[in-house]
């Protein structure tokens, strides 16, 4: 009798054991949310095939924002890029000549026209002059009259189409040309930029402050056209991950701000929410806490106040419950 009672005693507390332990991790609130720390690596590439010409970074180098990386053979783009500049300075100096007029040269060629004509017309005038008394008292018929009149009208019809020729050719191009002319300039300038943007991009520059997570070439090494030279990992696209249960996700906004610790990191570190995520997920093998396992959890990222190493380990204080 007594060992029945006492195996019945164990069974109990057995059972008692299994239903304490069953139901603590469910009951028993975890203080943290576990995380991680997650980089979004930026690859820098140049968009022609080449010889990478210099290396100026290692791996683990930390840049400052606008500092040179590398250096692809530039020739071929350098050549294209003075062509463009050549085809600029053309069109500029087009347009510049169609607004002038003609060269004094040719001007004086228009000058000795006009004088021609005034010598011609003045010639006609001196004959009008001569035959219309004659022909007033009948010594000459009224057709020579008529005659000297009309070369003296002729003379002066040409003295004044070479003077309207002159003053033509001093006014340089008609107003159309001329905006044909301009447009020939913007057009070679638009070209020259795309030249310079072309050969810039054989030589980048950081875009922000970063580290050089990895290099991919060397100096000397023929690198494929957008093929990564190297990658950065930006201090802006370093983020806190974490995960939050489905019942705590909607006291989580973007901005809000949270804090959160890690192994060897100072002390009150805080990030502030970037992105929380529509869709709902079961816990990442990643994230080892028991009492985390197997639950309904949304992922939330968080921009933090200190340069972290990603893949580090983090725990983010929750947020408390509106009431």
């Amino acid at each position: 009798m007594r060992q029945r009672v006492l195996v019945i005693a164990l069974l109990l507390v057995a059972a008692v054991l299994i239903a304490v332990l069953w139901a603590y991790p469910r009951l028993h609130r975890s203080p943290v949310l576990s995380g991680y720390v997650e980089g979004e690596a930026l690859y820098m590439a140049s968009p022609v095939a080449g010889r990478v010409d210099q290396m100026l970074v290692q791996r683990g180098d930390q840049v400052a924002a606008g500092q040179k990386l590398f250096v692809v053979d530039p020739s071929q783009l350098q050549g294209a890029r003075d062509q463009a500049s050549a085809e600029v300075s053309a069109a500029q100096a087009q347009a510049a000549d169609a607004r002038k007029g003609q060269r004094p040269v040719e001007l004086a060629v228009f000058d000795a026209n006009v004088a021609a004509a005034e010598a011609t017309l003045r010639d006609a005038e001196a004959t009008l002059r001569r035959v219309r008394p004659l022909a007033e008292k009948g010594y000459y018929a009224k057709a020579q009259l008529d005659d000297a009149q009309a070369a003296r009208d002729a003379a002066a019809a040409q003295v004044t189409a070479t003077r309207k020729q002159r003053q033509a050719a001093a006014l340089g191009a008609r107003e159309d040309q001329i905006r044909a002319a301009d447009s020939r300039v913007s057009q070679a300038g638009a070209a020259l930029t795309a030249a310079d943007a072309r050969l810039s991009d054989v030589a980048p520059l950081a875009p922000g402050a970063a580290r050089v997570e990895d290099v991919f070439f060397q100096t000397g090494e023929w690198a494929a056209a957008n093929q990564p030279i190297l990658a950065l990992l930006p201090d802006e696209r370093i983020k806190v991950r974490f995960f939050v249960p489905q019942a705590d996700i909607s006291t989580y906004k973007v901005g809000s701000q949270v804090k959160f610790a890690c192994d060897g990191c100072p002390s009150g570190l805080t990030a502030k929410v970037s992105f929380i995520s529509p869709r709902p997920e079961f816990t990442p093998p990643v994230i080892y806490s028991r009492e985390a396992r197997d639950r309904m959890v949304f992922l939330v990222e968080a921009v933090p106040s200190a340069r972290l190493n990603p893949g580090q380990p983090v725990d983010v204080q929750p947020l408390e419950r509106a009431k």
